[in-house]
């Protein structure tokens, strides 16, 4: 059996001595100062770090001037390649799947041109509508602006017009400064949407008029108990309170009152007022009004409508508003009685 020479068992071998190679390049990190190789060293991997740092041991053996001589070399080397574009290019490329990677790198050497902005946010692109909104509703403004900023105009129409109207202006304001947005920020918000649809659609999510049932039950409860919850959300909401306010009793619904509710009424509405919101009711509804007036009254209505001339829609609606919200102020103090949708009348 031939002689061997073992190395005794849990001692490492011996690391190699560092070659001028490796001393060299040692020398142009250091002359390159910390900053530039720091970005560097990012780039190596385990294995070449080692053997640079074998190089830098190397150095303490040699003289004062292997800085600036590696540094002259450097450069020297870097000069003769000099018109040699192709290899610049492939420098580049190397350099560029490296740090990037292979699909990055792509896109910096100009083989594959940047995906469109909708095709960056991928399957949110082609998402319906409804949904989107309704996904979208739970964003910042700003990110909503990206989205709708990078779809097909009359997709982004669409789904605009699913979102609430009380944040429209702030959307569409942060979409008009937008002139740019990386594809990398879109693909992550695309990813995080496309999440959140898919969530939406396995759990079975609709969307659902929840101010209209919030209505009827309102329909359903006594004035003062309307009135109680009305104040309540108005500590919070007050556009949310007038609307609810003016939907939950209507100029129109002034029919379902009783006569004598009605006289009581018709002595605290102001007759310009009244007058005014006649313009747009219904003939069984003015001539309901108009029979619970005393005659003289009546008749000098008839006259005020008569003289008056065209009127504004809106300046109507406000009539009809105020003369609808009175009706349940004084409904509210017990002076007259609104029929509620489950309660008769005997």
């Amino acid at each position: 059996m031939p002689d061997e020479t073992l190395t005794p068992a849990g001692d490492a071998p011996p690391p190699p001595e560092p070659g001028p190679g490796l001393a060299r390049a040692a020398a142009v990190l250091l002359g390159l100062g910390p900053e530039a190789a720091g970005s560097l060293f990012r780039q190596l991997g385990e294995g070449e770090l080692r053997l640079v740092a074998l190089g830098a041991k190397g150095l303490r053996k040699q003289s004062p001037g292997a800085v600036p001589d590696a540094l002259r070399s450097f450069v020297d080397a870097m000069e003769s390649l000099g018109g040699d574009t192709l290899a610049s290019d492939h420098l580049l490329r190397e350099a560029a799947v490296k740090a990037l990677g292979a699909d990055a790198a792509r896109a910096f050497d100009g083989t594959e041109p940047p995906p469109p902005p909708d095709e960056a946010l991928g399957h949110v692109s082609h998402a319906d509508p409804e949904s989107l909104a309704m996904v979208l509703s739970h964003e910042q403004p700003q990110t909503v602006a990206l989205v709708l900023s990078s779809l097909e105009p009359a997709r982004a129409a669409a789904v605009v017009e699913r979102i609430p109207e009380q944040h429209r202006a702030d959307i569409l304001r942060r979409m008009a400064v937008i002139d740019a947005v990386a594809p990398e920020v879109l693909r992550e918000i695309g990813q995080a949407l496309t999440s959140e649809l898919k969530a939406l659609v396995a759990g079975g999510m609709r969307k659902v008029n929840g101010k209209a049932v919030a209505l009827e039950i309102l329909r359903r409860c006594s004035a003062q108990q309307q009135g109680e919850v009305i104040a309540e959300i108005e500590k919070d909401s007050s556009q949310l309170a007038a609307e609810l306010r003016g939907r939950l009793f209507t100029f129109d619904d002034l029919r379902t009152l009783s006569d004598r509710d009605l006289q009581t009424l018709l002595r605290e509405i102001d007759t310009t007022k009244l007058a005014i919101a006649l313009k747009g009711a219904t003939p069984e509804l003015k001539q309901k009004l108009l029979s619970n007036l005393s005659a003289r009254a009546a008749e000098m209505l008839e006259d005020d409508l008569q003289a008056m001339g065209p009127v504004k829609l809106s300046t109507v609606e406000t009539a009809q508003g105020e003369i609808a919200k009175l009706t349940q102020e004084v409904a509210q103090q017990g002076r007259i009685t609104i029929v509620g949708a489950n309660e008769t009348m005997l």
